[in-house]
């Protein structure tokens, strides 16, 4: 016990004054002292995260600059406190002579590994403070900063290996550079795969759960797992595609995650029209639309605005080419727009339009681009379908007629 710490030595002679035998005084001893490390490691975090941290918080807080916030944000300060544990376990590792070293070796692997996260989170920073400035936007780093990442993954990858083995770490390195073309050839898709799975992470391309589309590989549907070589995805008939990793960085894919987070999912179709069923209002027609709730407002503004026109402009209203006229088109494109802003199925905030397209040999299409503001499939569908049910239903009140070739219901009436 002479060369034993003296905390250790204090415990061993306070518990022999209760205890006799040796034995259970060692494993006593070796109990407290393990309670005891552990304490320090958490009184020690503690007041760090509650008092140092908090009053690092607060500074930045009150600061103006913004790089101290996108620490904070990205968790550099709160990696920084995570290194204490494995700081108070090496100066304590004594405690235990006969582990010393190998609890040292363990402290010091923590200490690797927490320090490459600091490092992650550093570089994060460093990118999100480069994209305040405008330069960052004709010149980014970010491919750069995941090459620096790669390197540092690597070195401290070595190095944890060889204070766990307890060799040199540079004797590593030179062994490795003579191994390094065999090693290419015997782990290349690893070594592929690892690099695709930094990639992916780094880029927040894909996460467990995401919708995503691949047709090459005929994946369509939920991200159920992400390993070193393969993604697998559950498709919408419950089979599972099997995606190599690096292909997802090679190749390209559709991610859905975006339309998810977004809180809208967009409708996007379009009804043809009949272009010989396009024509100018009569005083009739004008009249029957004003008692269309949707667009009784929009029809009494239009006919005020072409009356005023035609007026002003002294038009002869007797041939309807001359002057300003409404028209049974513009009138139900009114209508529909009134109509979907009435739905409270249909997102406010997101792109809203109701346009002509290019007419073509199949009619005039009408196309209702909008946004649903429920995400989920059979709900989407539901959303969809009843808004283009109500509009075929609604289409013949404006004297307009959808465009369909001919059928054998057709020619029969023609026969008869």
């Amino acid at each position: 016990m002479d060369d034993s710490p003296i905390i250790v030595t204090f415990l061993s002679e306070l518990l022999s004054r209760f205890i006799a035998n040796e034995a259970v005084v060692s494993i006593g001893v070796l109990v407290l002292s393990i309670s005891l490390v552990g304490a320090l490691c958490w009184i020690v975090t503690f007041l760090a995260q509650r008092l140092v941290l908090r009053a690092v918080n607060r500074v930045a807080a009150k600061s103006k600059t913004q790089w101290d916030d996108i620490l904070l944000r990205e968790g550099t300060f709160r990696e920084l406190t995570r290194l204490l544990p494995g700081i108070v376990v090496f100066m304590c590792a004594p405690f235990f002579s006969d582990f010393s070293g190998l609890i040292q070796r363990f402290a010091m692997v923590y200490m690797l590994l927490v320090t490459l996260r600091i490092f992650s989170a550093l570089l994060k920073s460093v990118n999100e403070v480069y994209l305040t400035f405008p330069i960052s936007k004709e010149k980014p780093i970010k491919s750069y900063l995941q090459v620096v990442t790669i390197l540092v993954y690597v070195i401290i990858g070595i190095f944890v290996v060889s204070t766990l083995i307890n060799r040199d770490p540079w004797a590593m390195l030179t062994g490795l550079g003579a191994m390094t073309a065999i090693l290419m050839m015997v782990f290349k898709d690893s070594i592929l795969g690892f690099v695709a799975g930094i990639q992916l992470a780094a880029n927040n391309m894909i996460r467990v759960g995401d919708w995503i589309e691949m047709a090459q590989y005929g994946a369509d549907g939920d991200v159920v797992d992400i390993t070193l070589h393969t993604v697998k995805v559950q498709n919408w008939d419950k089979t599972i595609s099997t995606i190599p990793t690096y292909s997802l960085i090679s190749g390209s894919f559709k991610n859905w995650r975006g339309m998810s987070e977004s809180g809208g999912r967009r409708i996007k179709r379009s009804i043809n029209i009949d272009m010989s069923t396009v024509k100018f209002c009569t005083s009739e027609m004008v009249t029957r639309y004003r008692g269309i709730t949707h667009i009784a407002e929009y029809m009494d503004e239009r006919a005020k605005e072409v009356d005023a026109f035609n007026t002003a402009a002294a038009v002869d209203t007797a041939e309807v080419v001359n002057g300003r006229r409404l028209t049974n088109l513009g009138s139900f494109r009114a209508y529909v727009v009134g109509y979907l802003k009435s739905n409270p199925k249909i997102h406010e905030n997101m792109t809203f339009l109701v346009r002509q397209l290019a007419p073509t040999e199949a009619g005039l299409p009408i196309e209702i681009y909008v946004f649903s503001n429920d995400q989920v499939w059979a709900s989407y569908e539901d959303i969809q379908a009843d808004i283009f049910d109500h509009i075929l239903a609604i289409i013949p009140e404006f004297d307009l007629r959808v465009f369909q070739h001919p059928t054998g219901a057709d020619f029969q009436s023609l026969s008869t």
